[in-house]
């Protein structure tokens, strides 16, 4: 799993590469949650095109970010998910509360 979080104009961008599992998750959430706090970004992007697999734990990764940045003024969106994982997004019900683009 790997990550890496720039920073544009006010906006965050967090390219993810690799597998979500309860393994990583913790590490992408603690990772994510450090720069959310740190740099209240007004918008963070998310990018899942490097994404490989994602269990439920991806799904509670977008929640609570999206609860945090919600908390520090910002929003939350996920680009370039898979085929499947857009699936998954939509099954859960996140599409209601993160934009997916």
């Amino acid at each position: 799993m790997g990550i890496d979080i720039r920073s544009e104009n006010g906006a965050a961008i967090a390219v993810l590469s690799g597998e979500i599992d309860h393994h990583s998750a913790k590490k992408l959430r603690t990772e994510l949650d450090r720069f959310i706090i740190t740099m209240q970004p007004e918008l963070m992007a998310m990018d899942f095109g490097s994404i490989t697999f994602m269990d439920s734990s991806g799904v509670g990764l977008i929640m609570g970010r999206s609860k945090l940045l919600r908390e520090c003024g910002g929003r939350l969106e996920i680009h370039n998910p898979q085929p499947y994982i857009r699936r998954v997004l939509k099954l859960s019900g996140l599409e209601r509360i993160v934009r997916i683009k």
